[in-house]
């Protein structure tokens, strides 16, 4: 299927227009927002996260200095941070902070060759934080899909497996969640950030943008493409701003949402 052939340059517009649809969703999301242009857009951003840890996992093999690739996403996740929390309606961490614990990980599993035992236990402990006290945005699974990205050898199945154990692992977390929310006495046991019922069945269907991530990836021609240096790191604030900024315009987003 050679049309399915894609190079990095492409991958990670795919990501970025996959990023924009999901957030529009999630920033704009109200009573009239409707169900049948939702899925889709909302289903779109499963192909992100899944696509951007290949090509970070990538940056990590290849950069000449990991502090400075820390630091560079670093800083475009802090101008975001205000950004994300009114387009996610909640006091979190967004996806850069994400691939920084990722990153800390990849090294720390390097570094710790002689006694991965140990490291597997900082791992988990390492995953489970990134759920509280500040949530991150993927919380859990999103440093486990980087870390599979890495640690698995074949280049098939690396490309593959993360992508899938994502879109189960988002799509069972749907399920539960619609069941909490439908089940009396449970609602407050659901940290949804802003997600209702609705948006609840609505974010099942990530489990279809992350499966398509596994076959574009699978697809990928391994060829860089065009240079795209700084395009992800602008955009990704950019389109926060824009996106938080009209759901507080429009009224959708205030203090209250964080309890203040």
């Amino acid at each position: 299927m050679n049309f399915l052939k894609l190079d990095a340059f492409q991958l990670k517009w795919v990501a970025i227009i996959g990023m924009i649809l999901n957030h529009i969703v999630i920033g704009l999301w109200s009573d009239s927002f409707p169900t049948w242009l939702a899925i889709p857009l909302y289903a779109a951003g499963g192909l992100t996260f899944p696509i951007m840890a290949y090509f970070v996992v990538e940056g990590y093999k290849y950069t000449r200095s990991l502090g400075k690739y820390i630091g560079r996403i670093a800083l475009f996740g802090l101008i975001a941070l205000p950004f994300h929390m009114l387009t996610m309606r909640s006091i979190m961490l967004n996806i850069m902070f994400t691939i920084i614990v990722g990153l800390f990980c990849l090294w720390l599993y390097d570094k710790m060759r002689k006694v991965r035992p140990l490291f597997w236990v900082l791992f988990v402990i390492i995953c489970i934080l990134t759920m509280m006290p500040i949530p991150f945005d993927w919380p859990l699974i999103g440093v486990i899909v980087v870390m599979l990205t890495y640690a698995i050898k074949n280049e098939k199945a690396r490309r593959v497996v993360p992508s899938i154990v994502a879109g189960v692992f988002i799509f069972l977390n749907a399920l539960a969640s619609v069941w909490m929310l439908s089940t009396p006495g449970m609602e407050e046991m659901v940290p949804m950030y802003g997600f209702d019922l609705r948006l609840s069945w609505v974010s099942a269907s990530f489990i279809i943008g992350c499966f398509a991530a596994a076959v574009l990836l699978k697809n990928f021609n391994g060829e860089r493409g065009k240079r795209m240096k700084w395009a992800f790191y602008v955009i990704y604030p950019a389109h926060l701003a824009a996106i938080g900024l009209a759901a507080l315009a429009l009224g959708l987003v205030g203090m209250h949402t964080f309890g203040l």
